[in-house]
């Protein structure tokens, strides 16, 4: 299963492409970043986050899209804003018909970490860590994506799990005497 996980922002938009298979640990195909400028405008920069986006799905057919949630800001407008980018990254995915999982931050960092409180650096080691890669990824909106698209592997995996044990048959072992 090949995931695209996203780490949405009008300025920095990081993205991770992660290859997950039952039974055999998660492999990383490409992270990144889409940076727009931030002379431009807020139409242009959406167009380019779509745009990149758009390119990101022809170029690696993911089956789905993993985005990290709004977060609430302080700044009322930070959060309008990024809502618009999630927006258009989100039509991306559907005008690809992309399956969609959107997670809140600390539900991603919990995945990943193991407590939704977790840092930055914390992130960026785990994801470096479950990928058995020498370095994390950089910059931190790019490891960000790369937890978003491990998020749902781990995530998802679970129910797959519970499936397979309760269609498993029961086992019985004679007791030795």
């Amino acid at each position: 299963m090949i995931v695209l996980g996203i780490d949405p922002g009008t300025a920095v938009t990081g993205y991770g492409v992660v290859v997950g298979e039952r039974m055999v640990p998660p492999r990383l195909v490409e992270c990144g970043i889409i940076r727009t400028r931030p002379r431009d405008s807020l139409a242009s920069r959406l167009q380019e986050i779509h745009a990149g986006i758009a390119e990101l799905i022809q170029r690696h057919c993911p089956h789905v899209l993993a985005i990290e949630d709004v977060f609430y800001a302080r700044n009322v407008r930070t959060t309008v804003v990024l809502g618009h980018a999630r927006g258009v990254i989100l039509l991306a995915a559907a005008n690809a018909r992309l399956e969609i999982a959107e997670y809140p931050p600390a539900e991603i960092k919990k995945a990943v970490v193991g407590t939704g409180g977790a840092t930055k650096e914390q992130v960026q080691f785990m994801v470096a860590r479950l990928l058995r890669l020498k370095t994390a990824p950089e910059p931190a909106d790019a490891s960000d994506g790369v937890a978003a698209a491990l998020a749902y592997l781990m995530i998802a995996a679970l129910p797959r799990i519970d499936r397979e044990m309760d269609a498993r048959p029961a086992r019985t072992v004679p007791l030795r005497r």
